[in-house]
């Protein structure tokens, strides 16, 4: 069976932005409200933060309930990881997650700056100064079978589409607009010359754009 290269979940504002300007350790997002443009996923039952009983079902919760189907590996961009810039400065910086990250597969970290591996729990992350086509071979290996899921920032999906290596999108569009940051799209219809698009609009308020390969 193919493995694929797999955009899930990734939500944009309204203006296709994926991330505010302005990260720091204290704002992952930078100026963008992280409540404005998850709170779709924490509502949802399967929400794997969630302390409570209770959550949303139908749509959203399926979605989040299938961010794990058949992932063997994720690739990420240097800040998804976290906000440092240039040279590590410091190597006790492990990622936004804790000691449990959400990912429970190997992680490859793009970055021109390489460091040593980090293994947290059963997450071990790859710091990789290579090219997307290089870095899909070594995480699809590590995927041993199963899919790759690309996790963004919008950045890191946009190289990976560039270079025409996608398999699937599923992108979030909120309804909330950003005004600036980083931005994934001027417009969804950008990607249909490659992508057949279904679009879903959900009860939370969000709109679900499933996007495959013609």
């Amino acid at each position: 069976m193919e493995q694929l290269l797999r955009v899930m979940n990734f939500t944009v504002s309204l203006d296709g932005f994926g991330a505010g300007e302005n990260q720091t350790l204290e704002r992952p997002f930078g100026d963008a409200d992280p409540g404005a443009l998850f709170s779709w996923a924490g509502a949802t039952a399967s929400w794997p933060m969630r302390t409570d009983p209770g959550g949303s079902r139908g749509l959203d919760d399926y979605f989040t309930r299938d961010f794990a189907r058949n992932i063997g590996a994720e690739i990420m961009g240097r800040n998804k990881f976290g906000p440092q810039r240039g040279p590590w400065q410091d190597h006790d910086w492990v990622g936004w997650w804790g000691d449990q990250p959400p990912f429970h597969t190997p992680v490859f970290v793009m970055t021109h700056h390489t460091r040593p591996a980090v293994t947290l729990s059963d997450t071990t992350f790859h710091f990789v100064d290579d090219d997307p086509a290089a870095v899909l071979a070594r995480a699809r290996e590590a995927a041993l079978g199963k899919d790759v899921r690309l996790g963004g920032g919008a950045t890191t999906i946009r190289e990976f589409l560039d270079a025409d290596l996608v398999d699937t999108l599923h992108v979030v569009v909120s309804p909330t607009p950003l005004g600036a940051g980083v931005r994934l799209w001027e417009s969804p219809e950008e990607l249909l010359d490659r992508f057949h698009l279904d679009v879903v609009p959900s009860p939370s308020g969000v709109t679900h754009h499933l996007f495959w390969r013609k």
